[in-house]
């Protein structure tokens, strides 16, 4: 049985438990018969084996490979590449593959995917509930953020505006829509294929009624004092867009939802979770006092900041958590009272 998470990345499982093989471990066993079959030495055969990837994609009939996978030329010879296609067709049950590589520094984020198979490469998803469509050629899909995406979707947002400061193709904008129940949200974008792909996803939710799309740099175009909560989903960080987030909150003030990228350590005199733990709440601590100090300069009086929820989304990379911070920004007291 494979380990599968909720985003559908899927990691083949740890040898040596006594269970049915996996797809991936499936695929490795036919294709050793098919490179000795082919001519190929075992000791050859081995080293081509460990260019079979142990995590990968799959969406629908769509199947993502990563950077690593299947790169030696053998994997494309006239005897072996047709059987690769077919094998991984056939134990995924996919009509096209692509092999992913490393995101393109363009300020979009835009990624690198290579279709080996088919040329289709819109890929279609349901996560939660939410229906999602994208060209993975154009536009990232992130997996590793479906705890948050369902901690969104059971806030109550009726009544509320909602402004999301970095909407992608929808990830947190559409849970807001459709689940949270936000009578608006205001979605920011800069890339014009996410921006596209946004569009298609708001109808393809039926929720594109409630939802105003402003493309372009956030701080050019988010509108200002309209939101009882903001969205700042960039990590490694949105320190970028906390005076903007702060401007578009209503002078009543709001909830503002900050992610960021905590570098934590242990140390000898306590467990490893607790050190995590206290690294999230100092860093939590410093941006509240920080928000404050902006809300006063942006809007004018007294306020504060109080950290109402403090928690970890995934590990981004070691010793580095991807966590969200929520604060509840209120006026202490206005300038006329000063």
């Amino acid at each position: 049985m494979m380990a599968e998470s909720a985003g559908n990345i899927v990691q083949s499982p740890m040898r040596g438990c006594r269970r049915r093989p996996s797809p991936m471990e499936r695929v490795r066993l036919r294709l050793r018969e098919v490179l000795i079959n082919s001519g190929i030495t075992v000791e050859h055969t081995e080293l081509l084996l460990k260019e079979v990837p142990r995590k990968f994609e799959k969406y629908g009939d769509l199947l993502l490979l990563s950077v690593s996978a299947f790169q030696d030329d053998v994997w494309r010879g006239d005897d072996v590449g047709p059987q690769l296609w077919e094998i991984l067709s056939s134990e995924f049950g996919v009509s096209r593959i692509g092999r992913q590589s490393v995101i393109q520094t363009d300020g979009f984020r835009t990624p690198r995917v290579e279709m080996l198979l088919g040329s289709d490469s819109v890929a279609y998803h349901t996560d939660n509930g939410v229906r999602y469509r994208w060209d993975v050629t154009k536009c990232m899909f992130s997996t590793g953020n479906i705890t948050e995406k369902i901690r969104v979707a059971s806030l109550d947002c009726r009544g509320e505006v909602v402004v999301d400061l970095y909407a992608g193709i929808g990830y947190f904008t559409l849970p807001y829509l459709v689940h949270s129940k936000a009578d608006h949200v205001h979605a920011c974008e800069w890339n014009p294929a996410a921006v596209d792909a946004l569009r298609q996803n708001l109808v393809l939710n039926r929720v594109s009624d409630r939802c105003t799309v402003h493309e372009g740099d956030n701080r050019q175009v988010c509108p200002k004092g309209v939101a009882d909560r903001v969205n700042l989903g960039l990590i490694p960080s949105s320190e970028e867009g906390w005076s903007v987030a702060c401007q578009a909150l209503k002078s009543s003030g709001g909830v503002l939802h900050i992610h960021h990228n905590v570098t934590t350590k242990s140390t000898l005199t306590s467990s490893p979770s607790q050190t995590r733990q206290g690294h999230w709440r100092a860093w939590a601590d410093m941006t509240s006092s920080q928000i404050s100090t902006l809300l006063c300069g942006v809007k004018g009086g007294v306020w504060g900041a109080e950290v109402v929820y403090c928690g970890k989304i995934k590990s981004y990379a070691p010793h580095i958590d991807h966590i969200v911070v929520d604060l509840e920004c209120r006026p202490q007291a206005m300038p006329s009272e000063i």
